[in-house]
């Protein structure tokens, strides 16, 4: 299963072309990560992705802006770990998945409700330039600590995904190569 999480600033496109085109592609889900927008900017956008995402009956999650997906009755968030753990109580009812990077995290997370969770980086990316990549070793102590559905992120690609399935891994999320 494959998830597409977005970074309008690496798209070489339109933006909103870019979407409907992973849409097209049916992954399982898109999270709009776009952190750098404005509360209005991040629900100007949200909608017009949700109306293209709708179209192809692909699930969008908000990434980080929780108060926006309450406000609007979106059921569907995805949170850094701190944020998850701080707002916890507030997720009643909510598909709340989480972003780890440790084996306490990704325990931590199943325990207080999360849905699913994203583990990384798996392998050496642009995005972590510099930062060493916690492999797949990382990845299996992870989906063996957990009985919630764990997805792996960074580097993955098409020669190295079936890794991620070696490893008992729900699936993967790829963020630059769906943007570029």
């Amino acid at each position: 299963m494959k998830i597409i999480v977005t970074n309008r600033k690496l798209c070489t496109i339109n933006f909103l072309d870019k979407i409907e085109q992973c849409a097209s592609e049916n992954p399982c889900r898109i999270i709009l990560r776009e952190k750098d927008l404005s509360y209005n900017e991040y629900s100007k956008l949200y909608f017009k992705c949700k109306n293209i995402c709708d179209k192809y009956n692909i699930p969008l999650f908000v990434h980080s802006f929780f108060d926006f997906a309450l406000d609007n009755n979106i059921k569907n968030v995805h949170l850094p770990f701190n944020l998850f753990k701080e707002n916890i109580s507030k997720l009643n009812n909510i598909t709340k998945g989480v972003s780890i990077h440790s084996i306490d995290e990704a325990v931590t997370a199943q325990n207080l409700g999360a849905d699913y969770i994203i583990a990384g980086h798996i392998f050496a990316t642009d995005c972590k330039k510099n930062i060493a990549p916690r492999g797949l070793g990382f990845l299996e102590d992870i989906v063996k600590s957990v009985n919630i559905p764990v997805f792996a992120i960074g580097g993955i690609n098409d020669e190295n995904k079936h890794l991620i399935y070696e490893k008992n891994a729900k699936g993967y999320c790829i963020m630059s190569s769906a943007m570029k």
